[in-house]
């Protein structure tokens, strides 16, 4: 029988207390819950001052945990430690695509998993650093995809070369000076929208997740929408806004029949999925009534009505990130002059399917 939240805090607080220490993993293996909620309530715990937490691991306060003192054989290719929020969705591909570039050099990947709690990115990275890791590739879990309230500092306190994957941070801020590379989203949607555009299509709309992607899409879209003097519907919900999808079919439905739109830009394509055979229940038919396209193309290609699609670049992201850090740690060991701080935006392809039609229909 699954625990309730309170009676998992005081579970921990028993178990921590009789052993001194335990590691994240292991203490939510023996609660049966998964990482990231047992991560959440040792976060609410250390927050209160009643346990400490250290490298991963949950200590209660007074108790320490000693971590092994790592010895590298000089012959040994580098150790790369790599943090992401999930190994689920786009990350996936950019983790392999730095694993190949790595592993290219004789080196090792060694991976950390924040599970989008923003404070475990600084204890995964001590936790990589203390197994020998010597440079970080860092996806931090911000909400925003940028920093807020100083959630970089963590960042540019360690003595490590790090490269920012997939996250900005802003023009000032003090990771604004750490190389990164990332997809340019916003060229993504305007892509999109061009091709919307190519069709015929003149009033469109776009239902989009919230999240860290969320503000370069919706840059690329509307500045797109202006350039080529469309129409755009607006007010349409944030994907899943409401724990579910019934307010954006609501939303596309109406500016189907009540505002004349034939096309919909969908971020994400798991969710343009589940909303398609939804507006079919409605009577609105893709793409005979409406044109969509979806973002990320993990799936889009395995929709019922196989969905034209943006492909963010997510292998060659991992694999060019991973080299820009190899060569940070080469300048380090020759002592070459460091050449200067880079950042890369890689431009994402449209693949075209059955999703978009012909053009708009003729009402």
């Amino acid at each position: 029988m699954r625990l309730h939240v309170d009676q998992r805090h005081e579970r921990v607080l028993e178990l921590v207390k009789e052993r001194g220490s335990l590691r994240v993993a292991e203490l939510a293996a023996e609660l049966g819950v998964s990482a990231v909620t047992l991560r959440r309530d040792v976060e609410t715990l250390a927050t209160q001052g009643r346990v400490r937490r250290l490298h991963g691991a949950v200590v209660w306060p007074g108790g320490a945990v000693v971590e092994p003192t790592v010895r590298r054989d000089p012959d040994e290719g580098p150790v790369i430690g790599m943090i992401v929020p999930t190994t689920a969705s786009i990350f996936a591909d950019i983790v392999r695509g730095a694993r190949e570039a790595v592993r290219a050099q004789g080196g090792r990947l060694v991976l950390g998993v924040s599970g989008y709690v923003d404070t475990e990115d600084a204890v995964q990275a001590g936790h990589l650093l203390a197994g020998g890791a010597q440079g970080l590739l860092v996806a931090p879990s911000w909400s925003g995809g940028v920093p807020v309230d100083g959630q970089e500092r963590w960042l540019v306190d360690r003595s490590v070369p790090t490269v920012l994957v997939e996250r900005a941070a802003p023009p000032g801020s003090p990771a604004a000076a750490l190389d990164r590379v990332r997809t340019d989203r916003a060229h993504g949607a305007a892509v999109a929208v061009g091709h919307f555009a190519a069709l015929g299509h003149r009033r469109i709309t776009a239902v989009l997740q919230e999240g860290p992607h969320a503000a370069q899409i919706t840059a690329g879209y509307e500045s797109a929408v202006r350039s080529l003097g469309l129409e755009a519907a607006p007010g349409a919900p944030s994907v899943r806004e409401h724990g579910d999808y019934e307010a954006s079919v609501d939303f596309l439905a109406d500016a189907v029949r009540g505002r004349g739109v034939t096309a919909a830009l969908v971020h994400s394509d798991e969710d343009a999925i589940v909303l398609v055979p939804r507006l079919q229940s409605r009577g609105i038919r893709v793409p005979d009534d409406l044109a969509l396209i979806a973002y990320d193309d993990e799936v889009a290609p395995l929709a019922d009505v196989p969905l034209t699609a943006v492909a963010p670049p997510k292998r060659s992201v991992g694999e060019l990130a991973a080299k820009l850090l190899l060569g940070r740690l080469a300048e380090r060991g020759t002592g070459a002059r460091p050449v200067p701080r880079q950042h890369v935006e890689l431009l994402p392809e449209l693949r075209i399917r059955a999703s978009c039609g012909d053009g708009p229909p003729t009402w």
